[in-house]
């Protein structure tokens, strides 16, 4: 019998995306095959690293040597499954210590997640490949600009959104120059740095893709249709508040053209492990929108409910993910 890997599954962060983070985890952790896994489920909360025993205890974690004291045992680690939306994860501080502590993982490293985290960078960096996006402006409060700056240069329905983040913590859609401080004051909660991004009119597609060892999975694409303004956070995670509709409803030739597009970003971006794009489709084109490089992995998320429709489940894709 094959000796059992064992698995840090690493889940919590300090963002507003930490719930998320925590259910992504304990589907994960279901979906691993414990004859060839042994997981471990390893929160971390600021500078606290701990797991629970079977009474709800706390166990520190070895940050030193990356290794877990139990009671009957230290446990070292094969492998780091890092299911963290938002900081530390998303944004490459994660994987600069694992690489330090020479610690394989199941996401994208440190150059590549800083980028795609933030959102102007990102949207910068692939323009210069010919991606589209829509007109955006970066804004602190230092350089908060007037309304009718935002309307020459953005445009009103406009979108007013922490740039570092994700779940659309913060975000707002403004439909006059009337809303523009309310709503970076909300995303000023979030981020110290705020991207307006004009607002497109289509429809939201997604697209799931894994590349192991040469191979690449481009998932099903998913149209993501909100009963919100907006896929509001209350639209994402709130049953009944939006559809997603996979495969999505475009013709094969659209299809194929998104899936193309997506594998381009993930190779531009040297993207590793599952990630998934998101866009704006109007008319034929695809307005990229951003990157999820550790996107939500929980029952209900998107990525699990397009591996189920192309044939597959949640568990079998982890297992070629920790094999390669």
């Amino acid at each position: 019998m094959p000796v059992r890997k064992t698995i840090a599954l690493l889940t919590g962060g300090n963002s507003s995306e930490k719930v998320i983070s925590l259910q992504s985890a304990r589907q994960i952790a279901a979906q691993l095959d414990p004859s060839r896994y042994q997981t471990h489920i390893i929160t971390i909360e600021g500078k606290e690293w701990y797991t629970e025993d079977g009474k709800g205890r706390r166990i520190p974690f070895n940050l030193s040597d990356f290794s877990l004291s139990l009671p009957e045992r230290k446990v070292h680690f094969d492998y780091a499954l890092v299911m963290i939306h938002g900081d530390p994860a998303e944004n490459g501080k994660l994987q600069g210590y694992l690489d330090m502590m020479g610690v394989p993982y199941s996401c994208p490293g440190v150059l590549t997640s800083a980028l795609t985290f933030n959102k102007y960078f990102c949207k910068n960096y692939l323009a210069a490949f010919g991606i589209t996006g829509a007109r955006h402006m970066l804004i602190t409060r230092e350089t908060i600009p007037a309304a009718d700056e935002v309307a020459r240069n953005i445009g009103f329905p406009c979108f007013i959104k922490p740039n570092n983040g994700g779940s659309s913590f913060g975000t707002s859609r403004v439909s006059s120059p009337e809303g523009l401080l309310p709503a970076l004051e909300k995303a000023f909660a979030e981020d110290a740095e705020v991207l307006a991004e004009a607002a497109l009119t289509g429809t939201e597609i997604t697209c799931g893709v894994l590349k192991i060892n040469g191979k690449e999975l481009l998932l099903p694409l998913t149209e993501v249709v909100s009963k919100k303004e907006f896929f509001d956070y209350e639209a994402k995670y709130t049953p009944g508040m939006a559809e997603e509709i996979t495969p999505a409803r475009i013709s094969p030739g659209l299809t194929a053209a998104c899936h193309a597009l997506s594998s381009r970003i993930y190779d531009i971006l040297q993207c590793k492990g599952i990630v998934r794009i998101d866009y704006i489709l109007s008319g034929n084109t695809f307005w990229f929108l951003e990157v999820n490089t550790i996107p939500g992995m929980s029952e209900n998320s998107i990525v699990p409910r397009q591996i189920r429709a192309a044939g597959l489940s949640v568990g079998e894709v982890l297992d070629m993910l920790i094999q390669s």
